[in-house]
């Protein structure tokens, strides 16, 4: 008779952090909370600890930077990327994850080799909503919504693009750190969500 396992211990479900500064924190945590992750709203470095993944939001870069710096975060989120964990960068996220930013430059962290172009689509009331281009692999067809979103310029050798639009990439990995200059979190469309969970394993 095959023994009882009935009390073993199952699979924690993946724990994503979300730097909760500023930014649609919530919309994030929905998306993510759909496909069976837990979610922790990130403000200190002991927050951390025990995540899988984690995700820096949309928002004001200028706003988030400064809070990283009055909170400490700026060294444990290098040391959390450091750790091979995936981190996502969004809109203002994918500025902070950059080498450098530009057009009204603010401090970044520097974990992705690529230049981010502030505000480069244009302003608040230029947002739009465009589809990815054919050719774009498993992203093909994603609704992309841009808010005063950055453009990904001077991509490093080892920058792979995942998803273009009207020929510009939107959607980049680096090993386990992505950036993405769209709102994926205003859809409901998972997949890029889906691609920092299950890079989490």
């Amino acid at each position: 008779m095959p023994a009882d396992d009935s009390s073993a211990p199952s699979a924690r479900p993946c724990r994503v952090g979300i730097l909760a500064i500023q930014g649609d924190v919530e919309a994030h945590a929905s998306a993510v909370t759909r496909l069976g992750a837990d979610v922790v709203r990130v403000l200190r470095e002991k927050h951390l600890g025990d995540l899988d993944a984690l995700i820096l939001p949309g928002g004001e870069s200028t706003t988030i930077s400064k809070g990283i710096d009055r909170l400490g975060l700026r060294e444990p989120l290098r040391v959390f990327a450091d750790s091979g964990r995936p981190v996502l960068g969004t809109c203002a996220g994918a500025i902070l994850i950059s080498r450098e930013a530009r057009h009204h430059p603010v401090p970044t962290l520097g974990l992705m080799d690529l230049v981010a172009l502030r505000n480069d689509y244009g302003t608040q009331v230029d947002s739009f909503a465009s589809e990815t281009d054919p050719g774009s692999g498993d992203f093909s067809g994603l609704r992309c919504v841009f808010i005063r979103a950055p453009r990904l310029v001077e991509l490093g050798p080892d920058v792979e693009v995942l998803a273009r639009v009207d020929g510009e990439p939107v959607l980049v990995r680096q090993g386990n750190r992505f950036a993405c200059t769209f709102h994926p979190e205003l859809t409901d469309d998972l997949r890029v969500h889906r691609l920092l969970v299950d890079a989490a394993g």
